[in-house]
């Protein structure tokens, strides 16, 4: 599942129209449906206001892991 579809499942879970998510966030409800439909990039602080809405890590969204062999916020360097 991508971002993008987990961000309209999360939605349609809850039970919830674009239009409350658009208030949630202070954006327009063509806004919010450009993002769920991937026409517009999110910005991160609407990212972060969703992982509050919905009680979930950005991970979720985003298909990420941390590595847990690395340490945090260290870069992997190439040889």
């Amino acid at each position: 599942m991508t971002a993008i579809e987990k961000l309209r499942a999360l939605r349609e879970d809850n039970d919830l129209t674009q239009q409350y998510v658009a208030d949630y966030l202070g954006t327009s409800q063509t806004m919010y449906a450009r993002y769920e439909r991937g026409a517009n990039e999110m910005p991160v602080r609407h990212l972060k206001s969703l992982c509050l809405l919905y009680n979930i890590s950005a991970d979720f969204i985003l298909d990420t892991v941390p590595d847990k062999k690395r340490e945090t916020g260290k870069i992997k360097k190439r040889h």
